[in-house]
């Protein structure tokens, strides 16, 4: 209602602004008939009711009679002695005032119409313009190839715990475990990744945002989706939701499902990784060539189950699994043609490693074990598992006794991360770019692996039937270019590096799914290249070759082509 006053009772405005400018007799008594005319034109437009209509109408044919008999009384008294015949007396409004009248009334208009955005079609309210979105857009082609020696024994242990548990005693189960494919090309993988993300901004310390993603399914190291299924509609995830304070000019606080926090490479952490939790960041600069940053964070990577089947009695312990890390690290500006940045990251995670059940009888009708909910939610390969059920056999067929079981993580893991980058400025407006990421377990105990599994270990293991793995973790990479990041059309980098990664250096699930398909115990090369082909469009091509560390054979070789948007 307010809105239509106003657009109302400027309009009379401007229309009396310009009537101003040519007057040039004096002021007559107010209208009755505009005066009415206008109250019933506000009826009309729903701003005014008809009973307030009518009382002001009253009001009006009062004023207008009062307004007609002071104007005839000041008339007389101004007019002064009588004028002879034929003389005219014409009341003048200097032209400056007539202007300063125009433009004081244009000015108040124009000031309430851009406030009410009802003047200007193309803007918005104000909220609209504390609201951002962003978003990617991914096209892949991925082919991957396999080698013809590789091992077409190696069980899939995710899936296993996923559709488990497995009977593993071949006396009472003749079924094949779910088996990795090894051996069978996949040519021709169209893959999509769509992200869309919002940020508010709420006021000045506060930002809240929202971003879904494609995806297969839950997955948490990727948002790819490959296309095909009788042209099936995709699936869309919530891939972010976060809210941000903004503690002082040095220091934010972000919690909610959020982006990696920390500075890492993918050989720790999946580049669509996001985390789930709190983290508070600190980012100073010192002067114009040192800057120092760290990351503080806590993370619920699992709420476990407290019980161990629906149907049962006895209940679990809550045995929440927890990632608790830190960060500090710097940059220095060495001259105009090198800067150095480095960190240290420490990740403790808690009770992310398996737990031998007590003796249990599933054969008996016990609907569970009672560590069944230490198995990790979600694992790609690699990692060191053990068989978590410890089952007591059936005296009447002790050999005839079904073993359903899940697997667990036989190591913790309390991971050191350290990441060195130098870039350098070639001639020929060339940049380089070296990184190192080393990572290696604190956590990691052999002995103490094969004593918290009781012998169980199920994988990474030699010819000799021996257990093998190890704590660390190498990357080295190089790239070359006119740019690093690809942001206008002409701009082109090559890219080649080498990741070694022992089995049990850091939790097998989180990091790039792409390099030996994902997870640890692998070794070998990745080469690649980025062309801009338009600003924020750019194409890419990356071939990556690696086999296991140990263990069963296992060698592929994974080529992908894109083209990547940015909006």
């Amino acid at each position: 209602m307010i809105f239509h006053v106003n657009r109302l009772t400027l309009a009379v405005g401007m229309v009396i602004a310009t009537l101003v400018g040519q007057a040039a007799a004096a002021p007559a008594a107010p209208s009755q008939n505009a005066t009415i005319n206008l109250i019933r034109l506000l009826v009309q437009q729903g701003v005014l009711k008809q009973e307030q209509a009518e009382g002001l109408i009253a009001q009006a044919e009062n004023e207008a009679v009062q307004a007609r008999q002071a104007s005839t009384a000041t008339a007389a008294a101004a007019a002064g002695p009588a004028t002879a015949a034929g003389d005219v007396r014409v009341q003048y409004v200097p032209a400056a005032v007539r202007d300063q009248i125009r433009d004081q009334v244009k000015a108040e208009v124009m000031a309430t119409a851009k406030q009410e955005n009802w003047a200007q079609p193309n803007t918005f309210p104000d909220w609209v313009s504390r609201i951002s979105f962003d978003g990617d857009i991914r096209l892949r082609d991925e082919s991957r190839f396999f080698s013809g020696s590789n091992s077409n024994e190696i069980v899939d242990y995710a899936k296993l715990n996923e559709s488990g548990p497995y009977d593993v005693n071949k006396n009472t189960n003749t079924r094949l475990p779910p088996l990795l494919n090894t051996r069978e090309d996949r040519d021709n993988l169209f893959r999509l990744r769509a992200r869309l993300g919002m940020k508010a901004i709420i006021s000045p310390e506060w930002t809240a945002g929202i971003r879904i993603g494609t995806g297969s399914d839950n997955n948490p190291v990727s948002t790819t989706q490959t296309l095909g299924g009788g042209f099936g509609k995709k699936d869309i995830w919530l891939d972010q939701g976060y809210l941000t304070w903004k503690a002082t000019q040095d220091l934010t606080l972000t919690g909610g499902r959020i982006a990696n926090p920390f500075y890492s490479t993918d050989m720790m952490y999946s580049n669509d990784l996001n985390f789930d939790g709190v983290a508070a960041i600190f980012n100073h600069r010192l002067n114009n060539d040192w800057g120092v940053f760290g990351t503080l964070g806590a993370f619920p990577v699992e709420y476990s189950s407290d019980t161990a089947s629906s149907n049962g009695f006895d209940k679990e312990d809550s045995d929440n699994k927890w990632l608790f890390g830190g960060q500090i690290g710097a940059n220095w500006k060495i001259n105009r043609s090198n800067s150095l940045k480095g960190a240290l990251a420490y990740y403790r995670f808690d009770d992310i490693e398996g737990q031998r059940s007590s003796p249990c009888s599933p054969w008996a009708g016990a609907p569970g074990c009672d560590t069944d909910g230490s198995r990790v939610a979600f694992m790609q390969k690699g990692n060191s598992v053990f068989l978590l059920r410890n089952i007591n056999a059936n005296p009447a067929t002790p050999g005839l006794t079904p073993q359903p079981q899940y697997v667990g993580l036989a190591s913790k893991f309390d991971v050191l991360d350290l990441n060195l980058v130098w870039d350098s400025e070639l001639p020929d407006d060339l940049k380089l770019r070296s990184q190192t990421n080393f990572i290696h377990n604190l956590a990691y105990d052999k002995g103490e692996m094969l004593k918290r599994s009781e012998g169980e270990i199920v994988n990474n293991i030699n010819r000799k039937g021996e257990f093998e793995s190890g704590a660390n973790a190498l990357m080295v990479q190089f790239t070359l270019g006119s740019a690093l990041e690809m942001k206008k059309a002409g701009d082109w980098n090559l890219l080649a590096g080498y990741k070694y990664i022992q089995p049990d250096a850091l939790p097998d699930g989180f990091n790039d799914s792409s390099f030996h398909l994902g997870g640890t115990n692998a070794k070998g090369y990745f080469i690649g290249g980025n062309y801009g082909i338009d600003k924020n469009i750019y194409a890419s091509a990356r071939w990556l070759s690696a086999s296991e560390v140990y263990g069963a054979p296992f060698e592929v070789d994974v080529m992908q082509l894109e083209i990547n948007t940015r909006f």
